[in-house]
C-alpha cells in the first residue's frame, strides 16, 4: 500500500497534537480555578461517542474489506473479529499491568491544587513524587497504542483522522491533570509538573512512529486489515473502560449519555458529508 509523504506528515501531526493534549490538561490545572465538571463530563462522553461510532461503522468495516480481499469472505470475517477482540485484549493487558494506584484512570480535579488542607496532606506523603512519576509512566505506556490507533486511522483516511484526533485529545486532558497534581505537590514546581505531563503525551507520536517503522515493509491488505480491526477494538475498550466511567465520575449519568449521543451524531454527520 503506497502512502505519500504529505499523508504521512498529516497523520503524524494529528497524532502529535492528540498526545500533547496532556499538556493542555496540565495548563488547565494551573490557570483555571475550578473544574467545569459538567463540560468535562459531556466532552468525555462526546469522545466516547465518536470513538465507538467510528470504530463499529467505519474502521471495523474497512478492516473487514481488506481482510476478505486478502483471505476470502469466510476467513477474512473470522480474522476481522479475532483482531478486533485481540486489540481489546492488548489494551486490557496494558491496563492490568499498571498497578491500580498508578493507573491514570483516577479522576482528579483542578480544585485539588487549591485546597491547602489537601495540599498539606499530599506533601506529607513521602512517596508522592514517585507516584507522580509512575503516573506519567503509566500514561505513557497506555498512550502508546492510542498513538498507533490515531496514526493508522489518519493514514488510511484523513477525514477520519481529524475527529478521532479530537476525541483522543479530549480523553488526554484529564490524564494531564492526573500527572500534574502529585508532581506539583511533591516539588512545588509548576514547570516540572507541566514538563512530565507534556512528556507523558509524547508516547503517542512515538507509538505511531515505531508502529509505522515496524510495519511499513509489511504493509499490505492483510496487515492493514489486522491493524485496523485491532485499532477498532482498542478504541471501543478505551471508550467503555475509561471515557464513560470518567464522564460519570466527573458529572452526572445523563450528561455523559447526552455527550455520547452527540458524539455519535456528529461523527455520523461528518461521515455523511464526505461520502464520495
Amino acid at each position: 500500500m503506497h502512502t505519500d509523504w504529505n499523508t504521512l506528515l498529516f497523520a503524524f501531526s494529528l497524532t502529535l497534537f492528540a498526545g500533547l493534549a496532556t499538556g493542555i490538561g496540565s495548563a488547565m490545572a494551573f490557570f483555571a480555578k475550578t473544574t467545569n465538571t459538567k463540560f468535562l463530563a459531556v466532552s468525555l462522553g462526546f469522545s466516547a461517542g465518536v470513538m465507538i461510532y467510528v470504530s463499529f461503522v467505519e474502521i471495523f468495516f474497512k478492516a473487514k474489506i481488506s481482510l476478505t480481499q486478502a483471505l476470502g469472505e469466510r476467513n477474512g470475517t473470522y480474522m476481522t473479529v479475532a483482531a478486533f477482540f485481540g486489540g481489546m485484549l492488548f489494551i486490557a493487558l496494558i491496563d492490568r499491568l499498571i498497578p491500580s494506584f498508578e493507573n491514570p484512570h483516577e479522576v482528579h480535579k483542578i480544585e485539588d491544587m487549591e485546597n491547602d488542607a489537601e495540599a498539606s496532606a499530599y506533601k506529607m506523603r513521602s512517596g508522592l513524587y514517585k507516584t507522580g512519576i509512575f503516573t506519567a509512566l503509566a500514561i505513557a505506556i497506555h498512550n502508546f497504542p492510542e498513538g498507533l490507533a490515531t496514526f493508522a486511522s489518519a493514514l488510511n483516511d484523513p477525514t477520519l483522522g481529524i475527529p478521532i484526533t479530537v476525541a483522543i485529545a479530549i480523553h488526554n486532558i484529564p490524564e494531564g491533570i492526573a500527572v500534574s497534581i502529585p508532581i506539583y505537590y511533591a516539588t512545588q514546581s509548576k514547570s516540572k509538573a507541566f514538563g512530565y505531563s507534556f512528556l507523558s503525551g509524547l508516547s503517542e507520536p512515538i507509538g505511531a512512529l515505531v508502529g509505522y517503522l515496524l510495519l511499513y515493509s509489511f504493509f499490505n491488505e492483510l496487515t492493514f486489515g489486522l491493524l485496523f480491526a485491532s485499532v477498532a477494538g482498542i478504541m471501543v475498550f478505551i471508550s467503555l473502560d475509561e471515557l464513560l466511567p470518567s464522564a460519570e465520575r466527573y458529572g452526572e449519568h445523563h450528561l455523559a449519555v447526552y455527550g455520547l449521543v452527540a458524539g455519535m451524531a456528529v461523527m455520523a454527520l461528518s461521515l455523511l458529508l464526505f461520502i464520495k
